[in-house]
């Protein structure tokens, strides 16, 4: 990594290069970050113009079916106090994710991300995820800005890939769940129709176990895609072929890392799994918040499984915002519900689900901490703050105090991924070691 001693002194003539490097970052990476980036918002700033065509099909969608009147009169009557409470609940949502990151690193003083680091990742997902095709910018995005804050790219891959296989496993959970609760009802409702909303629900639960196979079997896994890679590329089936090695030779193996290395706290993993299930259930819960604003009754849990199902739909499109299964998939399930205002519930729902989202989270992609306090010191405070309440209202004293600096001896057992920027190697890639229950990340400078 180049020190400030290295660079080159600066001349009348020219000024010394300024060069931007993180914690553990190899200079070059940031090079391919930002060509990451600017690749992602020329694939946004298409998708912003795929989406306003959209927009004016909707518009025409409306005059030509002559349901303008029905869909202006229905807006008249909503109430716009259940549309904030269902504003108020995506900020729920985001906020609970935001907290699924932090609960990673909570217990790891030598992590450098704080919690606008985690405000601005956690808008990144929603943001890129929300405009490309099938969610594909949400991941690349969010370890960018892990980097940004400090981590390597192999912490932050480790980071990320383990918040991406609970967020993937919580929604096969919430939706099977749902399903066991809410079977009678969609098949009575839907009829046969409802086997496509099942064979959804089971490619998402073959894929959660496609990924935990990998995390948990990389070895077999390289060798099985190495010789699918073979086999394609023979027949002239697949293009660049390298990328794809790669990928199965490289990436897998960080991601099952990564996952195994968070694995090892399986109290805190579970913790981030409960967590989780409760942020799907305030997005899931959202066409019911807009039933609601609509005067009309509904059950909650029969919306949180209609909710649960329309994700599915939407995801399966290959189109921003899963725009298509959007509106077909909230048609299908909600249709019976909204009856004829079911034109203006999708849009209301659509507003507080996807457009205003996106519009919100662009002014917090900004956000950095910017070297202040990291979680590990927030949650250290807070911890001793409560050890002191809670001693006051027993009756003990002030209580014991609770260590807060960002560098103790040893690393505290924590949930999540550990990260030491300063045990950094020589040689490269992400690598995990062990010690007793504890385990840290490092990657080469």
């Amino acid at each position: 990594m180049a020190r400030a001693s290295d660079k080159p002194k600066a001349t009348p003539a020219a000024k010394a290069p300024r060069v931007k490097v993180g914690v553990g970052q190899p200079a070059g990476a940031f090079d391919a970050s930002d060509e990451s980036e600017r690749k992602n918002l020329s694939t946004v700033r298409k998708s912003l113009v795929f989406l306003g065509f959209v927009a004016v099909a909707y518009v025409l969608y409306l005059v030509l079916s002559g349901q303008v009147g029905t869909f202006f009169s229905a807006l008249n009557n909503v109430a716009v106090g259940w549309v904030i409470a269902a504003m108020l609940a995506y900020v729920v949502y985001y906020l609970l994710g935001v907290g699924a990151y932090a609960m990673a690193v909570a217990n790891d003083p030598a992590s450098p991300l704080g919690i606008r680091d985690l405000m601005s990742v956690e808008a990144a997902g929603i943001f890129f995820s929300n405009l490309t095709p099938n969610g594909t910018g949400g991941a690349p995005a969010q370890i960018f800005r892990l980097t940004r804050a400090g981590l390597s790219m192999g912490q932050a891959g480790a980071l990320q890939y383990t918040r991406f296989i609970i967020y993937e496993a919580a929604e096969g959970i919430f939706a099977a769940i749902m399903l066991i609760f809410r079977l009678d009802y969609f098949t009575s409702t839907y009829g046969d129709v409802f086997l496509v909303g099942a064979i959804l629900f089971s490619c998402k639960i073959a894929s959660v176990a496609g990924l935990l196979l990998v995390c948990l079997f990389p070895r077999p896994t390289m060798t099985l895609g190495n010789a699918l890679i073979g086999f394609l590329e023979r027949r002239r089936w697949l293009k660049r072929p390298e990328h794809w090695r790669e990928v199965v030779n490289t990436q897998l193996l960080d991601f099952s890392r990564g996952f195994r290395a968070a694995a090892a706290n399986v109290r805190g993993m579970l913790a981030t799994l409960a967590l989780t299930l409760v942020q799907l259930g305030c997005l899931y819960a959202l066409p019911w918040f807009v039933l609601r604003a609509f005067h009309i009754e509904a059950d909650l849990l029969t919306c949180l499984a209609c909710g649960s199902m329309l994700e599915l739909l939407t995801s399966a499109i290959p189109l921003p915002g899963g725009t298509g299964g959007a509106e077909g998939g909230f048609a299908f399930l909600f249709g019976p519900m909204f009856g004829d205002a079911i034109a203006a519930g999708f849009v209301v729902w659509r507003m507080v689900e996807y457009f205003l989202p996106v519009l919100a989270a662009v002014p917090l992609l900004g956000l950095r901490s910017n070297g202040r306090d990291n979680v590990y010191e927030k949650s250290q405070r807070l911890r001793s703050s409560l050890a002191r309440l809670r001693a006051r209202l027993l009756g003990e004293g002030e209580g014991p105090a609770v260590r807060s600096s960002s560098r103790p001896a040893a690393p505290s057992h924590g949930s999540g991924v550990t990260v030491s920027p300063k045990s950094l190697k020589a040689r490269g890639g992400a690598r995990a070691s062990t010690k007793g229950r504890d385990r840290e990340w490092t990657s080469s400078d």
